[in-house]
């Protein structure tokens, strides 16, 4: 830990925490620029029993950072998801990091790279064979020091 950081520290989330890692959630897209209430409004409405399902059987595992003074001030977790395998991986779920958020106040300290480095941790000794993630134009340069690589996948929007 950096001398930046002493005055925070990082642990598990738990169910109770559901509200604040729904508030991470909608706070990324918001700086993201998806400044919609009504679908902001309707994404957490869909994420919440996805994640307090998650947090309950083990399918999202959340961490979050405490400030000394200001208490959860970021955070971000891994979700596993079914998925179908293929010839590279065959593996019948995927995991991406998600949600990974910090507080204006809080940001280019550390915390997210802190964040990240515990989730890919938490992979490797969990055994998973890769981690996935959406990254935003702002956080890609982490990821890929991370040694995060684009993929092939393409996407076709429909609605």
């Amino acid at each position: 830990m950096t001398q930046a950081l002493t005055d925070y520290s990082i642990r598990p989330a738990t169910l109770d925490d559901l509200p604040v890692v729904l508030h991470h959630r909608r706070r990324m897209f918001e700086d993201m620029g998806f400044t919609d209430p009504g679908g902001l409004d309707r994404m957490i409405a869909s994420s919440s029993p996805l994640l307090a399902r998650g947090l309950r059987d083990g399918t999202y595992r959340g961490w979050l950072v405490a400030h000394a003074a200001d208490g959860i001030v970021a955070g971000g977790g891994i979700i596993g998801l079914e998925f179908q395998p293929s010839p590279r991986d065959s593996d019948t779920r995927r995991w991406w990091m998600v949600n990974v958020y910090a507080e204006p106040a809080h940001r280019r300290k550390g915390l997210a790279r802190w964040i990240a480095t515990t989730i890919v941790d938490w992979g490797r000794e969990a055994g998973l064979s890769s981690v996935n993630l959406h990254a935003s134009d702002d956080a890609r340069p982490l990821y890929e020091a991370l040694g995060f690589t684009p993929t092939n996948e393409m996407k076709l929007t429909l609605r």
